[in-house]
């Protein structure tokens, strides 16, 4: 196929500054959103033992929710019967004073209230792990912090970097397009190191183009879904509202008179069959609208929430006020919404699906390295044959240095973040008001690190700091199962093994990296912004700048 070089240049313009502006923006967003197909593991892996996990029989899970509802009036308002528990949510029962809004509240704090072996109820108060919160807002933000009026203006960047992230998509495409037959498995190591990087960046672009095209739209979409359904609701809706509202009860409901759980359980079981109810959200039981909501799992349906559907009850009579987000039961409007929710969460297919979007993930975040790595290495200066050693341009010795201290610096600052939620639970101390501050100081520290020692000597420096994370990460595991006196914990359900056991298995791929980053310093062409013997010049030129 043959394309105009005029319109290749353009595409080639287009593809190249859309791809640097986002490109390490979306590297943290898609390292993020690799670990968060497995937000409950992480979650469970970092959850302190408060409480042993409890299996109890349904009739005294009814007896656990009467008994908090009638001596703690703040769970009126809202509290969670946990259906399936684990490390995070040993007991039945769980609620939080004071409601909780878009931004993480670090210093949240909740109740959760079991049996006792007399049968009594035994309340305790946590402060729940916000790890597995935390890396999702990185991957929602990029790590941008700040709000916007109620939102994270990190979201709002995201959202544009989403729109350049699919113009630098279609233009890749186009670009491709005249040699795509012939170089789409090409992938021809040798001196040419630009040609290497060319083709691997093509065939991590093209061979997950479907999955990169749907999160591009998606990203859009949840960064600016406000501004969508305000000009649904001005342009379609205008007097009529966009969601029809649960039934509303006229007068305040008395929370005695609740049904049993284990009757709403049985009514959501009746109503998605197939499908494994994880836990109840009980919302306003004493106001003129109450509701609960009961999520809903099943890895063979495309489901609307992260991980889970819901079913919408009425919790005095039981009856079914909603099932638009269980699959088959929404109308036409669901139906077309829900496959966009599913193919960006991977809350389809189980754990195959999961495991598939966390290597795309991984993927995608090194399409975008090895796409500013493409932008280096074109505008590199190269010598000429028994020439004198080339100056290379003081900018890209700069986009080179925030490649490597941005993206190994956000891999190595959650890792760090994984560590001390344990460490410094041994200390003494809760981790969640640490996290901020161990994330952006590990992160800042390795962009100074990348632009003080520059690019080449960094990039094999920042990996071997990557890999020292991660494999601190099952470390740590093991010093708490044998050393139980560190106040430390190692958690043995299958779930948080795999959190160790991948943990292990990046370090290795990050020594592999240092490995081979630490060669190409020293072997590489001399006149390379990869090479240590070109990393003083570049970075003299900009001494002698701020000098003068």
């Amino acid at each position: 196929m043959k394309i105009r070089s005029d319109i290749l240049r353009i595409y080639q313009a287009l593809h190249t500054w859309g791809g640097i502006c986002a490109g390490m923006l979306l590297f943290i967003g898609f390292f993020g959103g690799a670990l968060t197909m497995f937000k409950d593991p992480l979650d469970r892996w970092v959850s302190a033992p408060a409480l042993p996990v409890q299996q109890l029989a349904p009739a005294q899970v009814d007896e656990v929710v009467a008994d908090v509802l009638a001596a703690y009036p703040a769970a009126r308002e809202e509290f969670t019967l946990h259906v399936a528990r684990h490390e995070n949510t040993p007991a039945p029962v769980s609620w939080q004073a004071g409601e909780s809004g878009h931004e993480i509240d670090f210093g949240l704090v909740r109740w959760q209230a079991t049996l006792d072996a007399q049968g009594r109820l035994a309340v305790r108060q946590v402060q729940p792990s916000l790890l597995a919160e935390l890396i999702d807002m990185l991957h929602r933000t990029g790590g941008i912090p700040g709000t916007l009026g109620d939102e994270y203006l990190g979201i709002y960047v995201m959202g544009v970097a989403g729109v350049l992230y699919f113009l630098a998509l279609v233009s890749g495409v186009i670009l491709l397009l005249p040699t795509l037959v012939k170089d789409f498995f090409a992938l021809r190591p040798g001196k040419n190191r630009k040609r290497f990087w060319l083709d691997a960046h093509n065939i991590l672009g093209i061979t997950s183009l479907p999955f990169h095209i749907v999160i591009s739209l998606t990203v859009i979409v949840f960064a600016f879904h406000d501004q969508f359904y305000d000009g649904l609701r001005g342009i379609v809706y205008r007097d009529q509202p966009m969601f029809a509202p649960p039934a509303i009860r006229h007068a305040p409901g008395d929370a005695t008179k609740l049904l049993p759980a284990s009757e709403l359980v049985r009514r959501v079981r009746r109503q998605a069959p197939g499908f494994e109810v994880t836990e109840l959200l009980y919302m306003g039981v004493e106001s003129p609208r109450p509701i609960v909501r009961a999520a809903v799992a099943s890895p063979r349906h495309v489901v609307q929430g992260a991980q889970t559907g819901f079913v919408i009850l009425q919790p005095y009579t039981g009856d079914i006020l909603s099932t638009s987000m269980v699959p088959g039961q929404g109308n036409t409007w669901s139906a077309l919404v829900a496959p966009f929710f599913a193919l960006h969460f991977g809350s389809y297919g189980g754990m195959t699906v999961r495991w598939l979007y966390f290597v795309f993930g991984l993927a995608g975040a090194a399409l975008f390295y090895t796409g500013n790595l493409l932008w280096i290495e074109k505008r590199r200066r190269s010598q000429l044959k028994h020439g004198p050693l080339p100056q290379q341009p003081l900018r890209t010795a700069r986009i080179a240095a925030a490649t490597v201290g941005v993206c190994l610096g956000s891999m190595a600052s959650i890792g760090a973040c994984l560590v001390a939620a344990k460490w410094l639970h041994a200390f003494g101390a809760h981790a969640n008001s640490a996290y901020l501050i161990v994330y952006y100081a590990v992160f800042l520290a390795c962009v100074a690190w990348a632009f003080a020692r520059g690019a080449a000597r960094a990039g094999s420096e920042l990996l071997v700091a990557c890999a020292v994370a991660a494999l601190a990460i099952p470390v740590t595991s093991v010093a708490g199962a044998l050393l139980p006196a560190l106040g430390m914990w190692a958690h043995t359900s299958p779930a948080t093994l795999g959190v160790d056991a991948t943990a292990l298995a990046l370090a290795g791929l990050f020594a592999w990296g240092a490995r081979l980053a630490a060669r190409r310093a020293i072997n590489g062409p001399r006149d390379s912004v990869w090479a240590t013997a070109s990393v003083a010049l570049p970075m003299a030129e900009a001494a002698r700048k701020v000098g003068t």
